[in-house]
């Protein structure tokens, strides 16, 4: 995004952190790590469990940063900075990021949207950031910055003429949600899903229902809006969190919902769909395949009526949305294969979707790999092994690496057994070995199976048979 005005002065930097600055500084963007750092930005020394920002203030205002943030006075003399009037003092760092985060959600005029849920939450907000393009000027987090420290840096970063700012809210422990959603303050609040990802941490789905409910217990009155899919589980308890002078609206296909999909075709290619909203209707073409993504780019566009906007020009914008890589971007392997990159997570609402999107999708032979789904405690292998009836569905041609895939791998039935291994490293082999021109190859974990690297030892080392005129899809 193009900054015209200035991010930052030093007046508000000062103000806003209570530090100590003497030059008199512009910044144009906010930055913690030096690899993606631009000239004219503030970088701030951001101390974390296995880093600590302040080894590289030096090498920040070599490459043109602005000024730096710290609080390490010691790391300040070891860098012989203490005499250079672009070093921020502040207590501490972090305090200073949410402080200016703070700062600048309340300078801000525009409409701030927050979106949580147990998945889908990046893919409906990129979605919500190209369809308020015909709208005004969209500031939102980048990839998955939805942590402590990543909702703070979006908001640090909203420029002071956006008319939209979307936060990205996550969570995977009990009390994470409630003081992110306090620092957004959203206009309108979103939940994509209620789903047993950190069951593990949680316990229940109520208990996770519960905390996703926060977001919608930060609404400003009285124009806030709550939305949330028709058929989220635990909906009456997340409905009854919502404050009573703002509106609780559902998507979803009966009469009843507020904003109501109808009509619905989902195929290979992508999927098409009516859209009534309480500010008008919509035709909505997707590119992307999946009944998910529907419901994703449903969830974007009730948030586009919920601010009051006609939702067909941002029904438009959303003809050209491409999922990201990670988050189901397809595209051609050596030897033929399509690859579908579901890499980035794993959870069991979000394997399902996936296998059925696989389904969907024509193919000489449909395959998986599959890793771990991560933080399902107790519930690890119940949840694993209710994957059977999806890949069922597919006829999908099934590789697992990791402990949890294991009691999944044993409850399939052998003609769908494609082979297993202790971690994706180990697994890449098998899977070169077994695929054949014309399959269509999903992939997809938890980050921490890391199946990124059998994707990267696959574009490594193609080994692709060619189709036998006996495969059936």
């Amino acid at each position: 995004m193009t900054q015209t005005l200035p991010l930052w002065t030093r007046s508000e930097l000062c103000e806003a952190t209570h530090g100590s600055l003497s030059a008199d500084v512009t910044v144009q963007s906010v930055c913690i790590d030096t690899r993606q750092l631009e000239p004219g930005a503030l970088f701030i020394a951001l101390q974390g469990d296995h880093s600590d920002g302040h080894r590289f203030i030096q090498n920040a205002l070599s490459q043109g940063a602005a000024c730096v943030m710290v609080h390490d006075r010691q790391a300040v003399i070891d860098a012989g900075l203490m005499d250079d009037p672009r070093v921020l003092f502040v207590e501490d760092t972090m305090t200073g990021l949410e402080a200016l985060g703070r700062f600048a959600r309340k300078r801000f005029h525009g409409k701030a949207i927050a979106i949580t849920g147990s998945v889908g939450k990046t893919t409906t907000k990129t979605m919500l950031f190209q369809a308020l393009q015909p709208y005004g000027k969209t500031h939102a987090s980048v990839a998955s910055y939805n942590n402590h420290w990543g909702v703070p840096l979006t908001l640090a970063r909203l420029p002071r003429d956006a008319d939209f700012c979307i936060s990205e809210v996550g969570m995977n422990h009990p009390g994470e949600i409630a003081p992110l959603a306090e620092q957004i303050r959203p206009d309108i609040a979103l939940i994509t899903t209620i789903g047993t990802a950190h069951l593990g941490h949680m316990g229940s789905i109520e208990a996770i229902a519960r905390e996703k409910a926060t977001l919608f217990q930060a609404l400003i009155p009285p124009d806030g809006h709550a939305i949330a899919l028709e058929g989220t589980p635990c909906l009456s308890l997340v409905a009854a969190e919502v404050p009573h002078d703002c509106s609780f609206w559902t998507i979803g296909t009966s009469h009843a919902a507020t904003v109501r999909i109808d009509a619905l075709q989902c195929h290979g290619q992508g999927s098409h769909f009516h859209l009534h909203t309480p500010t008008g209707n919509a035709d909505v073409s997707l590119s992307a395949p999946g009944h998910h993504l529907a419901q994703n780019a449903a969830l974007a566009l009730g948030a586009v009526s919920a601010l009051g906007l006609p939702p067909q020009a941002a029904a438009s914008a959303l003809v050209s949305y491409k999922p990201e890589a990670g988050r189901g971007l397809k595209r051609l392997l050596p030897g033929n294969v399509t690859l579908i990159d579901e890499s980035y997570n794993a959870s069991g609402p979000s394997m399902r979707a996936a296998l059925a999107t696989l389904a969907l999708l024509p193919a000489s032979r449909r395959v998986a790999a599959l890793g771990d789904m991560r933080e399902l405690g107790e519930f690890s292998d119940d949840e694993h092994r209710a994957l059977t009836a999806p890949i069922m569905a597919a006829s999908a041609l099934t590789f697992c690496c990791g402990p949890h895939m294991k009691s999944l791998y044993d409850s399939l039935p052998q003609s769908l057994r494609g082979g297993y291994a202790p971690d994706a490293t180990q697994l890449a082999p098998l899977v070169q070995a077994a695929l054949r021109s014309g399959d269509v190859l999903l992939v997809k974990g938890s980050l921490g199976s890391n199946m990124r690297d059998l994707i990267v030892l696959l574009n490594a080392h193609p080994s692709v048979q060619e189709a036998s005129s006996s495969v059936s899809p």
